[in-house]
């Protein structure tokens, strides 16, 4: 299967017009619709971007740990913002950096994959990934339930619960709700998903079960990364929700 660039470029600009019109005509605010395309455009430079740090990391192993730093660091400030509580961006490292930390232990001590850069690094990039999409889901749907639960939350403290005690049913709810998207995807791979790991290898002429191995670790992987993930950050994060009350229904930062 091949595509001129030309082609990608057509379809590329369409879809992101299609999303655009789309949230602006279901009322979903001009922000959402130039956020479409920002993103768009940030995503087309920084894949060129990172194909050229790609191959220089492959010529040049040692610069792999700096790529997954820089990564992690990224990732961290992304969830941070989205998050929007004091130290947000510190919090949001720890809860990722452990998940990926310990998946990567697992898999490469075991032998499951080789360790070196051609396989650590994007192994481990798609593990990071995992974990700040569920540490954004799970610290936002915390702070959104710690607003709107908020006599709950000031009923404990009234009884003398410490500011983590008050809030902890409410993020065990909040982390188990940002896990259901890893759930659905691992329950249904190749029912209604076809994973990119596994298409990719497919069409680079790997072997359906070569493809199938390396994709049951991502999927896998990416699972207990997100659980770490998600039980961490809930934890990390309800004392500064307790002293700075979140407003029910505010924004985070696009």
């Amino acid at each position: 299967m091949s595509s001129d660039l030309g082609s990608v470029a057509v379809a590329v600009a369409v879809l992101v017009a299609l999303a655009a019109l789309l949230a602006a005509y279901a009322g979903l605010g001009a922000p959402l619709s130039r956020d479409v395309i920002v993103v768009a455009l940030r995503a087309v430079v920084q894949l060129l971007a990172v194909g050229t740090v790609i191959r220089l990391i492959f010529a040049t192993p040692a610069l792999g740990p700096l790529y997954v730093t820089v990564m992690l660091g990224a990732a961290a400030y992304t969830s941070g913002r989205r998050i929007a509580t004091p130290r947000a961006a510190v919090t949001a490292a720890a809860a990722i950096a452990a998940g990926t930390v310990v998946v990567a232990l697992v898999v490469f001590v075991s032998g499951a994959l080789p360790f070196d850069a051609r396989n650590a690094v994007p192994f481990t990039a798609q593990i990071i990934g995992g974990a700040m999409t569920a540490t954004t889901l799970a610290g936002l749907r915390f702070r959104d339930e710690v607003g709107r639960q908020w006599d709950v939350v000031e009923g404990w403290l009234a009884l003398g619960a410490h500011p983590a005690q008050a809030v902890r049913e409410i993020g065990r709810f909040s982390a188990s709700r940002a896990l259901v998207p890893a759930l659905d995807q691992t329950r249904n791979v190749g029912l209604v998903v076809l994973p990119g790991a596994f298409v990719g290898l497919l069409l680079g002429g790997a072997s359906p079960l070569q493809a199938g191995r390396l994709q049951l670790l991502v999927l896998v992987g990416l699972l207990a990364a997100e659980m770490v993930a998600a039980v961490i950050i809930t934890a990390l994060v309800g004392g500064a929700l307790v002293a700075h009350r979140p407003v029910e229904g505010a924004q985070s930062r696009l």
